[in-house]
Parts: C-alpha cells; sequence; structure tokens
C-alpha cells in the first residue's frame, strides 16, 4: 500500500537513503497493511534543506495565488473523501463514516486558510512625530516543524499544513508511524495541486528521533505539535535551546456535567456521540462526568440502553459505529485502568472486557463504572479510550470547583436549559473550549486549543495564522 509513497522531500517521493521500512497495523484485524518508509538522519537533512529552499519559492508567491492553491486542496480532498476515509479506517480502525466527516473536516481547514492567507492585515499607527511614520507588518516566520499524532492524522496535519502555508511558510510534516499512508495521500494532493518542490515535505519514521533532529537544526523556526503533556514537555524543552515557537496542543480530561434542568434525552445522546468518537481516543473526549443528583439515574440508565445498541466491529463495515482501539498498546493500558478503577472501589455497570466473538483486533467494550470518587486514577489520568465513570454532584459551585480540579484544561462539556447557568458555567470552565448543549467542538473557524498543562497557542480560527508570522514594525522618516 505504500509502495507508491516514501519520504518526500523537495517536490518528490522516494524511499529512505538506506531503503528501510517498517510495518504499519491494521487495528481490526491484526494484519500488515504495507511496509512504510523509515527516513534516515540524512533524509531529514535533505529535507530540511529542501524546506529551506522552498520557503524563498513560496514567502515571495503574492497571497491571492496561495489562496487559489489551498483552496485547490481543499477541493481535491474532497474529491478523493473516499480515499482518504478507507486510509484512515484501515489505519485507525475508526468507523467509515467517521472517517469521511474527517476527510470533510480537513478539507474545510484548507479552505478557511485559504481565505485567511488574504486577510493578514498590518496597521498603520499615527505618529508622534510630525515627520515620520509608524508601520506594522506581518512576516512568515519561516520553516515549520508539524508533529502530528495518530488519532486524527489527516485534520491534525492539515491544521498544520494549511495554517504554514497561507501565511507564506514552508512546512516539514511528521505523521505518527501507526497513520503514515492517509497523510502521505494528502501530501501527494498538495503536490498534485501545484504546491512548488519544497514548500511541503513529508518524513515518516521513528517519531523521536526525528522531531529531535528537526528542533535541533537553526532551520526551523517553528514548531506545531499535536500530543500528549509528557511529549509536549519535552518537545518545549528542547525547543527553549533555540527560543523556537511552539503551538502545542497537549492532553485533555474534558469534564461534562449534566446539570437538572437539562434535556436528558439530548444530553445521553451529545455524550454518547462525543464519548465514543474514535472509540474514545480523542483529546477532547469527555472522561469526568458529573450529572445532578437528581438526575443522575435517569441520565445513567439512559446512557447504558443507548451504548448496548452500538455496533462493534471492523470500520469498513457500514453498520458498524465503534470500532477497535487503535494499537495493542492502547488495549493493554485500557484493560490496566479498567482493573485499577474496580480495584480503587468502582462498579461496573456495563462492558468491563474485551467484547465476544472477536478472535483478532484490538477491540474492547464501552465500559460504564459507578461508584467513582474524584481521587480515582481514572480521575486523574486520561483514559483516551471508551470507559465513562459517573459520579454525581448537589450545586453549581461544587461541580465547577470539582470540574477545574485538574492539571488539564483542554475541553470541557455542559447541558443545560437556563441561559444563566450556560454563561455562568462557560465563564468559569478553566478550558479552552466549552461546548454547551453540543458535542461538536473543533471546527475550522474557531481557535482551539488548552490551558495549564493542555499547552498554548490555538489552531482554526482568524487567531492561528499570527502564531505563524512574525511581527515588523518600521518607523519610517519621511524626509531623508
Amino acid at each position: 500500500m505504500y509502495e507508491k509513497f516514501g519520504q518526500f522531500i523537495d517536490g518528490n517521493w522516494s524511499p529512505s537513503s538506506n531503503k528501510e521500512t517498517y510495518e504499519v497495523i491494521n487495528p481490526a484485524t491484526e494484519e500488515v497493511l504495507g511496509h512504510a518508509s523509515k527516513a534516515t538522519p540524512a533524509d531529514v537533512e535533505r529535507a530540511l534543506k529542501s524546506a529551506e529552499k522552498g520557503l524563498q519559492v513560496w514567502k515571495k508567491t503574492p497571497p491571492w495565488q496561495r489562496a487559489y492553491t489551498l483552496r485547490k486542496i481543499a477541493d481535491k480532498m474532497r474529491e478523493k473523501q473516499d480515499v482518504l476515509a478507507k486510509w484512515m479506517t484501515l489505519e485507525v480502525g475508526k468507523p467509515l463514516a467517521e472517517g469521511k466527516g474527517e476527510v470533510t473536516g480537513a478539507a474545510d481547514i484548507f479552505e478557511w486558510n485559504s481565505e485567511e492567507t488574504k486577510r493578514i492585515y498590518g496597521q498603520t499607527v499615527e505618529s508622534r512625530f510630525e515627520d515620520t511614520r509608524v508601520h506594522v507588518y506581518y512576516q512568515p516566520v519561516g520553516v515549520v516543524a508539524g508533529l502530528s499524532p495518530w488519532n486524527f492524522p489527516l485534520v491534525l496535519s492539515a491544521r498544520k499544513i494549511s495554517t504554514a502555508l497561507a501565511a507564506g511558510c514552508s512546512v516539514i510534516i511528521k505523521p505518527d508511524v501507526i497513520t503514515p499512508g492517509v497523510v502521505m495521500e494528502m501530501v501527494d494532493i498538495c503536490r498534485e495541486c501545484g504546491v512548488p518542490a519544497g514548500v511541503v515535505n513529508l518524513l515518516s519514521g521513528d517519531p523521536p528521533s526525528i522531531a529531535s533532529q528537526l528542533i535541533d537544526s537553526d532551520i526551523v523556526k517553528k514548531i506545531s505539535i499535536t500530543g500528549s503533556s509528557r511529549v509536549g514537555k519535552l518537545i518545549l524543552k528542547q525547543a527553549a535551546d533555540k527560543v523556537q515557537r511552539v503551538t502545542m496542543e497537549l492532553s485533555g480530561h474534558s469534564p461534562f456535567i449534566v446539570f437538572d434542568d437539562a434535556d436528558i434525552k439530548k444530553a445521553a445522546d451529545m455524550a454518547i456521540a462525543a464519548k465514543f468518537r474514535n472509540n474514545g481516543q480523542v483529546c477532547i473526549s469527555p472522561n469526568r462526568f458529573y450529572i445532578q443528583e437528581s438526575k443522575k439515574d435517569e441520565f445513567v440508565n439512559l446512557f447504558i440502553e443507548k451504548t448496548k445498541k452500538l455496533k462493534i466491529g471492523n470500520g469498513m463495515d457500514p453498520d458498524t459505529q465503534l470500532g477497535p482501539l487503535t494499537t495493542k498498546k492502547r488495549l493493554d493500558e485500557i484493560e490496566e485502568l479498567v482493573e485499577q478503577t474496580k480495584q480503587e472501589g468502582a462498579k461496573v455497570l456495563l462492558g468491563g472486557k474485551r467484547p465476544a466473538g472477536f478472535n483478532k483486533g484490538f477491540f474492547y467494550e464501552p465500559t460504564i463504572f459507578d461508584n467513582v470518587k474524584d481521587d480515582y486514577t481514572i480521575m486523574k489520568q486520561e483514559p483516551f479510550g471508551p470507559l465513562v465513570p459517573m459520579l454525581s454532584f448537589k450545586s453549581f459551585d461544587e461541580v465547577i470547583e470539582r470540574a477545574n480540579n485538574h492539571e488539564l484544561g483542554l475541553c470541557s462539556y455542559v447541558c443545560t436549559n437556563s441561559m444563566e447557568t450556560a454563561h455562568l458555567a462557560s465563564e468559569q470552565l478553566e478550558t479552552g473550549s466549552v461546548a454547551v448543549n453540543t458535542g461538536v467542538v473543533a471546527i475550522a473557524e474557531a481557535p482551539f486549543g488548552g490551558i495549564k498543562q493542555s499547552g498554548y497557542g490555538r489552531e482554526g480560527g482568524s487567531m492561528a495564522i499570527k502564531d505563524y508570522l512574525n511581527v515588523k514594525y518600521t518607523h519610517m522618516g519621511i524626509k531623508g
């Protein structure tokens, strides 16, 4: 499957310098999908030189031409929706319908950034002096290293590539070893749509060694990473030596709060859609469920009833709603966390084991816990899987305090029919985004990112492009 790709450097696909490859596994069948190219240090160095050369071309390309190219990429991605979605289902395991939705989201990001390209506004400031003028304008920051994870390989790579291109930067994207194919397909679309050689480059292979070499280079001026808080901190420490610009979207542990005035049926539907998307392997997945006391039993019973109806299976089956976990490591960690949660005193209401009838694949049942306390491991550690701890609360102030009592602050969810509760909760929750009565959070037109140890900087919306630009101020005397 990977033979037509490899490393993408200076506008061409090629094998790594030593022809080395690695296996990519289908998580639904545990079969080898194929062998993807594994970059060597020499390949990384070539990509750096390529991006440096590409920058000189792209930063001089007029913004309207950049915009046209980005829009063309968006349209081509939509044309190839089925191809891209199939890649994602085979590599990640997510249902085909979810894969198609991700393609649409990634194309929207390219379209949004195509329009932002034309709106990099400078500023003229009134000078205090009669014979001078004050001008503020923006210039591309330089070569960008985009470090992308496996759970949403297309959307997260699209954010990094399209924002860099919109700003006039060149980019080196490094997909995860688990999901190289879908990102390779997208990069090939960039080539098809006329992105000049060297402007977009791709390195496939060992993430830590490639990332370390990229960050260690004087050529890279900005890093954009989506990943765990642990990895983000390591990247940040290394980037500090070069004083490189860093955008980080890191781990989350989102609270899901249901107040007693909420529409319980709508809240349950919203919770299930948000929680079990990509089998809970989502940084904004709701992981801590707080239900107001008087409605807890009703909500939990409805949630269990609806969860039982979810069809587990291979994502290539159009009826599948819940695919496998993406890796054996993820499955082992989920099993370990379930056992630990039980040992700490929680009661399993549903699931808690691998589903019957699956001899192959990294499948695990949706698992709902009761009798959970705030100090349990599952309430502190991001589960990144289909685990649902149910807790209750008495008052508004109590639940806001408990929800905020966490080192992570990426996203939170609120269900209420009270305008006052909605406003106060969204203002007081310590997260980068709040979803009130909706499960939809990450959209192209809105700034996405976290606070606290969930990172900083934003992707999406009108703010994102500023992180890829340097501000320059010129004080100009008009008399020579």
